[in-house]
């Protein structure tokens, strides 16, 4: 599958100073990339992989997300090439050790394929006037930008969470601290195949105005 270059797709505005003016502006462009946005299959992903210099864009626009307080209430790791090859080969020791192991270890597929996996990390900041709810959706929204600036760079991506994303062993084996939570597993890499579009919701029926 043809994808456009890195030169190309990583061709983001610098960082803005603090304090400084941003204007809200209509973007054509954006409006027509969520109108399409979809999810690439995990298990369709392979390299190459974004490179250090995007994976640094990436989470630099990930982070631009709803923050009440100002917290930063998630942090990254980051699994790809032998490490993530090795943190691989530990979970399919404890996917065989559970009651479901073939559904486990069929899971672990998803983890397996894509080059590259950026795990978003809830971590709840305490003592906090902000609500651990309001620091949670925080973490999801970081999911969600980032999977859309891999996708807006060319790649495919997907955010999942699984067995291994909740498994206290598991989560100690990706790098996951004690009260910490996996917001999502965010595999990129490039997709051999275009994703489909799936059934989405009838938007109307979600709506109550009182």
């Amino acid at each position: 599958m043809e994808r456009e270059t890195a030169a190309v797709t990583t061709k983001i505005p610098p960082a803005p100073s603090f304090g400084e003016p941003l204007p809200i502006t209509k973007s054509a462009e954006v409006l027509a990339f969520l109108a399409r946005r979809r999810s690439a299959s995990a298990f369709t992903l392979s390299a190459p992989a974004p490179s250090e210099e995007e994976i640094a864009d990436l989470l630099r626009l990930a982070t631009r997300v709803p923050d009440h307080g100002k917290l930063a209430p998630w942090r990254f790791v980051i699994l790809q090439g032998e490490a993530k090859a090795a943190i691989g080969d530990r979970l399919n020791a404890l996917a065989q050790t559970r009651s479901d192991i073939t559904k486990a270890l069929a899971s672990l597929g998803k983890f397996n394929a894509p080059p590259l996996a950026i795990v978003v990390v809830a971590h709840v900041v305490t003592p906090s006037d902000i609500p651990e709810w309001e620091q949670v959706l925080s973490a999801g929204a970081v999911c969600s930008t980032l999977v859309n600036a891999a996708s807006a760079m060319g790649y495919g991506a997907n955010w999942i969470t699984d067995w291994y994303s909740s498994d206290e062993a598991a989560k100690a084996v990706i790098g996951v601290q004690p009260g910490e939570r996996v917001a999502g597993m965010v595999y990129i890499g490039t997709a051999s195949e275009a994703p489909l579009e799936r059934v989405r919701p009838d938007v109307e029926s979600l709506i109550r105005r009182p």
